[in-house]
């Protein structure tokens, strides 16, 4: 009786392709010092930079970049089929539109936010009861 490789070996005895991309060392590095790269990037952006409203923007597209370099190195999707490559990195691209798109929504209420703030003693009480419960005198708790 022969010895098969159960790696290489299908349940029903077919041969397996073998799938393994066996990546450089010095690309892995390089994709390393890019992320790195772009994390600086991010921080630099959001603590120095006064770019108002294109902030998010600017933030959301930074991470959609370090988002495909895993995908495509990391996770061996540049040896992958064409097509999977394009569904992958599409599904990046619309969760970074959706959700910069709801970030822009964030400065419409701000102002309110702040005033409500002021008002109060540094908390914004949402539910009625809850004022009352805070506000009311020791006895009646």
């Amino acid at each position: 009786m022969a010895h098969h490789d159960e790696a290489t070996q299908s349940v029903e005895g077919n041969d397996l392709p073998s799938f393994s991309h066996p990546m450089p060392l010095p690309t892995l590095l390089a994709t390393f010092g890019a992320l790195i790269f772009f994390t600086i990037v991010t921080v630099v952006v959001a603590k120095t930079l006064p770019l108002g409203s294109f902030e998010v923007w600017v933030s959301i597209g930074i991470a959609t970049v370090k988002a495909a370099l895993v995908l495509l190195f990391f996770m061996h999707m540049l040896h992958d089929k064409p097509f999977n490559v394009v569904v992958f990195m599409s599904s990046f691209l619309f969760v970074a539109l959706f959700v910069g798109i709801v970030l822009t929504d964030t400065d419409q209420y701000q102002d309110s936010i702040r005033e409500a703030e002021s008002e109060d003693i540094g908390t914004v009480m949402v539910y009625p009861e809850l004022e009352r419960y805070l506000t009311a005198p020791e006895e009646d708790k």
